[in-house]
């Protein structure tokens, strides 16, 4: 892989990297709030790939320049006085390089370092490792296929990760009350539900079943990409649709209800929901929940 092919693949991987943050595509990747870095990442990409291509072809332009000059020079050959041999110059400056630039001022000198050309145009002759090219895998990944984001075969594998909240700001008077899975999921379990009582809470999830058919409304929460994801689940009872389809996405409307369980995967805890109202919803922009760590 030569120079202007190793720009060409920076600009592609730059210029993928500028549609997918300009996009909604780079949230399946990372969190909301990596955006500028992306966008920042794919321009010095750009960048650094417009100027290694910009700087190859001006040294190719130079190269040939002096090769032009090399060529038209020894097709005229000024004239010269006739010199007597000296072979022990000529074995130095073919045994030592550096003596060329004084050899050119002697034409013998100049015959016997033509004799032995410089180690980098005999290099020139191996071509690079084809195996290089293998670098452009990911790069036809990020612009020919889109991953789903991570859903319920993920979540059932992956014990909860929910996490105590460091407060618990004040609610609105709104009924009812919209909040995210991890929020309420964190006041019913380490605040048990004292500033939900009373509360109609309308929540927005994917469906995951559980290998006894228990169903959780759930969102994947992030650290920093998609890597990362991990699972908050919350249990749903009451009136729950009688067919559910994992990964399906639901909003619910319910109210609070003490009822707690044990994650099978890790005995994370997990709360539960009196299911008043369900339907079906589609998917977010953002697939995950990033609430948890803001």
């Amino acid at each position: 892989m030569n120079r202007q092919s190793q720009s060409a693949v920076l600009f592609l991987l730059g210029a993928a990297l500028l549609h997918a943050g300009t996009t909604d595509l780079y949230l399946r990747y990372v969190k909301a709030g990596l955006r500028p870095l992306l966008l920042a990442a794919g321009a010095v990409l750009v960048v650094t790939a417009l100027a290694t291509a910009w700087y190859e072809r001006r040294r190719t332009s130079r190269h040939r320049t002096q090769q032009g000059a090399g060529e038209a020079a020894s097709a005229h050959p000024e004239p010269r006085e006739a010199a007597p041999s000296h072979p022990e110059l000529r074995e130095a400056a073919s045994a030592h390089p550096e003596l060329r630039e004084a050899a050119s001022a002697h034409p013998e000198l100049r015959e016997a370092a033509s004799a032995h050309p410089e180690p980098r145009e005999a290099a020139s002759a191996h071509p690079e490792p084809r195996v290089a090219w293998l670098l452009i895998l990911p790069l036809l990944a990020l612009i020919l296929v889109a991953p789903p984001a991570l859903g319920s075969y993920s979540a059932t594998r992956t014990g909860t990760a929910l996490q105590e909240p460091l407060a618990y700001p004040s609610l609105p008077a709104t009924d009812p009350l919209p909040l995210g899975v991890v929020d309420y999921a964190g006041r019913a379990v380490y605040d048990h539900g004292r500033s939900l009582a009373g509360r109609k809470v309308r929540l927005t999830g994917f469906v995951a079943l559980d290998h006894d058919g228990t169903p959780y409304l759930v969102r994947m929460a992030l650290n920093c990409c998609a890597a990362d994801a991990q699972p908050v689940k919350i249990g749903l009872t009451g009136r729950i649709p009688p067919v559910l389809r994992p990964d399906a996405w639901l909003t619910v409307t319910g109210v609070y209800t003490p009822r707690t369980a044990r994650d099978p995967v890790n005995n994370g805890p997990i709360p539960f929901l009196e299911v008043t109202e369900a339907r079906p919803a589609p998917t977010p922009r953002d697939p995950y929940d990033e609430s948890w760590n803001n």
